[in-house]
């Protein structure tokens, strides 16, 4: 059997400001880094090929004309439409990555997603 080594996730540095918060659990979700807040999964991180380049925003439908307005650089994702995208692509993608960072750590009631991922505390 081959053995492949995997490469690291560019975009792990977006996730940094979570470390300190006691209730973040960073998992794996598919290709993604995903972040864990109070056991609902708010964002996720991949520096693939597109649509799964850049920031996954973890929301509901409900939610999504409330933060396109705050930062109308989002779009829904082409395959997970139920959550919005941010595309590493994008011009102002660290800024707003960033911005969106933040309200995660501040459990922005328009994000954040039940999970049953193992590991992950509610």
């Amino acid at each position: 059997m081959k053995k492949t080594i995997r490469k690291k996730n560019a975009l792990l540095w977006l996730l940094e400001p979570l470390l300190d918060d006691p209730r973040f659990v960073p998992r794996k979700l598919f290709s993604f880094d995903a972040a864990y807040l109070d056991g609902k999964l708010y964002v996720t991180v991949n520096d693939g090929e597109e649509p799964w380049s850049g920031l996954l925003v973890c929301t509901s439908r409900d939610h999504h004309a409330a933060l396109v307005r705050e930062f109308p650089q989002l779009t829904p994702h082409k395959v997970l439409g139920k959550w919005l995208h941010l595309s590493q692509t994008h011009p102002e993608f660290e800024t707003v990555a960033t911005e969106i960072v933040a309200l995660a750590l501040r459990r922005d009631r328009r994000m954040g997603v039940a999970s049953s991922a193992p590991g992950v505390r509610r």
